[in-house]
């Protein structure tokens, strides 16, 4: 049987079969195949002697892993840091932008809480573990907690009054205190000069939680300390750090550092809106180290919902064509860019291949939380999650276990 990927009955039609993508670019890990995609039930299956019991046309569409997105604030008028002592209200929240995520490609995504008091953690992170995707949204890779240990010099749109310089005299009595039970968190950015810091990476990493260095004034000494210590990361790459010095280029200098690990790779996540960061800055840091390149959104609740007043956390946010700035002040305040605009940008910023940009949004976050045996890739028996695009990334199908779940 054959059925082209924007037939309405395709969800029905193929449940349960073996079913073969045709007529597409295969684009995994920065590579392209051309002979299609096999699923078999919600995985991905190679296995090319067996013959289809259905084909789906692509119509000469790219046909890449499902986007995933590690630093997202919120979007659609929901922010994941607000709590409102309403249970059944923040659930819908997170439902609504989960499923919402669908329409940009991306099929898992980290919510992110930004620097919030110990309160505020408590409650909204029993609601941010881990879950598969479904035809309901896009699945959860657990939270991304942004703060409280940072750095009140580069705090960013961070309220400053819930930071927390330090973390002793007990970074583990510290980090219980102010998150309460970490099971749902799957990354944490910290700002590796903090007294305690280093301690409290090493904490973190023997957890199984995943380390970011960002919203610091480390130096570059510091930073190799991070990374030493267990970090393996560095959030939003220029933003809410020391910018480089010749003399001491801080995080930045950590795209060269001769210290890094041998047996791991360093990441680093790019906003490439066209606001956060200058396109001469992405195009060095593509050149530098291409490999750890990352791209986030950063997107906050104000995504999808256009201009004027929006909210960030405590914060009132004011969103001005595609910039967001913490109200009454210039700072910016995350992004309102989707995914797919991240891509595009970077493509033309870094002067990329669309390849090479794709993997940035789908194999490398997968790499850094140490999940490609299910995301991320188009691997044996790795999860069918999966986006049609055109050249221009704009989207036009999202699968979630082989199962369509949007169509444009």
């Amino acid at each position: 049987m054959l059925v082209r990927y924007n037939d309405p009955s395709l969800r029905a039609v193929v449940a349960g079969r073996l079913v073969q993508f045709i007529n597409c670019r295969v684009i995994e890990g920065g590579a392209v195949f051309r002979d299609g995609v096999l699923l078999d039930s919600a995985r991905v299956f190679w296995e090319e002697r067996k013959a289809a019991d259905v084909q789906v046309d692509c119509c000469g569409l790219i046909l890449s892993p499902g986007f995933i997105d590690i630093q997202i604030n919120g979007g659609f008028g929901f922010d994941f840091s607000t709590w409102t002592d309403d249970v059944a209200a923040y659930e819908k929240g997170v439902s609504m932008v989960s499923r919402r995520l669908l329409e940009h490609g991306v099929t898992s995504y980290a919510p992110t809480v930004i620097t919030s008091s110990p309160e505020t953690y408590k409650q909204v992170l029993p609601h941010l573990g881990r879950r598969n995707g479904d035809a309901n949204g896009a699945g959860m890779l657990g939270a991304h907690v942004e703060g409280p240990f940072i750095s009140v010099a580069k705090k960013g749109a961070h309220p400053e009054r819930f930071v927390r310089g330090t973390l002793e005299p007990s970074s583990e009595d510290e980090i219980d205190y102010v998150y309460g039970d970490t099971t749902n968190i799957s990354l944490v950015t910290i700002a590796p000069e903090l007294p305690g810091a280093l301690q409290a990476i090493s904490t973190l990493a023997g957890r199984g939680i995943t380390v970011s260095l960002g919203h610091s004034s480390a130096g570059l000494e510091a930073g190799e300390a991070g990374i030493a210590a267990g970090a393996s990361c560095l959030t939003h790459l220029f933003n809410a750090m020391n910018a480089y010095h010749h003399r001491d280029p801080g995080l930045i200098g950590l795209l060269t550092s001769k210290y890094l690990p041998k047996d791991r790779q360093t990441y680093y996540g790019i906003i490439s809106d066209g606001i956060h960061t200058h396109d001469s800055a992405i195009r060095v840091a593509h050149r530098t180290a291409p490999d750890g390149l990352i791209l986030v959104t950063d997107a906050i609740a104000a995504l999808g919902m256009g201009e004027g007043s929006h909210v960030l956390g405590v914060q009132r946010v004011r969103v001005a064509g595609i910039r967001a700035v913490i109200e009454g002040t210039e700072t910016t305040a995350g992004s309102v860019a989707s995914m797919p605009l991240c891509i595009r940008h970077l493509i033309k910023a870094a002067r990329c291949t669309l390849e090479q940009a794709l993997c940035a949004a789908t194999k490398k976050p997968a790499s850094l939380l140490g999940i490609t045996a299910a995301k991320g890739t188009l691997a044996p028996g790795s999860d069918a999650d999966l986006v049609l695009v055109d050249d221009d990334i704009r989207v036009h199908a999202t699968f979630i276990g082989g199962q369509c779940v949007y169509s444009a």
